[in-house]
């Protein structure tokens, strides 16, 4: 009968249906056991680039989910120009209260009106620099830290308390809906960076803050010029951040956020946890609970730092601080299993900085006479961190350096493969699956 058949055919079909989803779960089943975590920590000092080793991993393995994140970085980028723009009129107003001589006028040649110069800058300017402090209000959504330091602090998620997307988990979008002033702010420095573009340009080709750049008055975040220099097209209506902007933007991380990224090797896959934690000193002992069974560690030491101090501790140099801190962690014994990957960062600055003409030795006082060039700087640098590991390091913990500059995508992703690359060798080792 006609209707017996359907029912038998019905069934058939259902139970062939039923076989092949179970078929499938058994399939997930199988490559979700056959997947390996390997837990990777990003360690160093405040402002050593491990964010931006965390975008260059992301731009390699995941870079579909840097292009979702783009809008979000808008405003950080703004951030960073309003600030390097307060900085330069901070500094110029100092110069000029402090120079009743006009030494300062003298020396660089720059003419008695230059001060009146900058004052009509300055008035066109205000504008842009008041709203400094509600912007990184809005974009740390209200995070604040202690000692009065300003600037944009965020935890995880924070991409979408700044740009609400369906891209973002629906939890995260539904948070950034309490606060009716989001983006607000943000608005409003599109807004002001697009009427001030041409005074923000001739502030920064005054004669004066080329000037204080040459005699090292000044002194501005690492990617202020970057960006002055890029003001007309950071100022256009539909500006998007590039990768270049992202990678070089400044951005300060609390607490500890984790990555995730599958990654295939010699025909397996790997599930890598990257964490990125905060580098300033009272946020290290955050860093200890995520010691345990961590498979690597990748510490950042900023070698052009030897002329720098700690902004918490203005008495203590940043190379000093990142060797203290190397010897901690080459000796913690939560990490005697770990293999450690230790990059001496910012190459590209160490070399300006050299050419410059800056003297080593006349801050870190144990270079001596050695020759100030990148070389004989960069071995010694090297030679120092290695010594602390040998004397420091535990039996089982291999060490690999490397000399990187974050901004350099296409050098920095090829050691990124290295980096993984042995890292899952070691691995495996450790797991006896070599």
């Amino acid at each position: 009968m006609p209707g017996v058949v359907d029912e038998a055919e019905a069934r058939r079909i259902s139970k062939a249906i039923d076989d092949k989803l179970k078929e499938e779960r058994e399939l997930i089943k199988k490559r979700q056991g056959a997947r390996k975590d390997v837990k990777v920590m990003l360690l160093g000092q405040a402002e050593s680039g491990k964010s931006t080793l965390q975008k260059q991993f992301q731009l390699y393995y995941a870079s579909q989910t840097l292009d979702r994140e783009r809008p979000s970085w808008r405003p950080i980028v703004f951030f960073n120009v309003i600030k390097a723009v307060r900085t330069i009129l901070e500094e110029l107003d100092w110069e000029f209260s402090n120079q009743a001589d006009q030494s300062f006028s003298s020396l660089v040649n720059l003419g008695p009106n230059w001060p009146d110069e900058i004052g009509r800058i300055r008035n066109k300017l205000l504008p842009l620099i008041t709203i400094e402090d509600n912007l990184a209000s809005e974009l740390s959504n209200g995070v604040t830290v202690s000692g009065g330091r300003s600037g944009v602090y965020v935890r995880a998620g924070w991409q979408a308390l700044v740009t609400p997307t369906r891209s973002w988990p629906l939890s995260d979008i539904r948070n950034s809906m309490t606060s009716a002033k989001t983006g607000v702010m943000a608005n409003m420095a599109a807004r002001q960076l697009a009427e001030t573009q041409a005074d923000v340009e001739r502030l920064w080709q005054h004669p004066a803050v080329k000037a204080l750049l040459r005699l090292r008055k000044l002194r501005l975040e690492e990617s202020a010029a970057f960006f002055l220099e890029e003001i007309h097209r950071l100022s256009e209506p539909d500006y998007l951040p590039s990768t270049d902007d992202i990678l070089h933007v400044r951005l300060q991380t609390l607490g500890v956020t984790e990555h995730t990224f599958d990654i295939d090797f010699a025909g397996g896959r790997y599930n890598w946890l990257l964490y990125d934690v905060g580098g300033a000193r009272g946020q290290r002992h955050a860093w200890v609970p995520y010691f345990d069974d961590a498979t690597a560690v990748i510490f950042l030491a900023p070698i052009s730092a030897f002329d720098q101090y700690l902004e918490e501790d203005p008495r203590t140099n940043r190379i000093d601080d990142s060797l203290q801190l190397f010897t901690a962690i080459c000796s913690n014994k939560l990490l005697k299993n770990s293999s450690l990957v230790l990059m001496l960062n910012k190459t590209d600055l160490l070399k300006k900085k050299l050419q410059a003409g800056t003297q080593v030795k006349k801050y870190i006082t144990s270079y001596g006479d050695r020759p100030n060039k990148y070389d004989d700087v960069a071995e010694y640098f090297r030679a120092h961190f290695s010594q602390v590991h040998k004397r420091k390091g535990q039996s089982r913990q291999k060490l690999f350096v490397h000399f990187t500059s974050m901004l350099d995508v296409s050098a920095t992703q090829k050691i990124i493969v290295d980096v993984n690359e042995a890292i899952i060798r070691s691995y495996l080792g450790q797991s006896g699956l070599a």
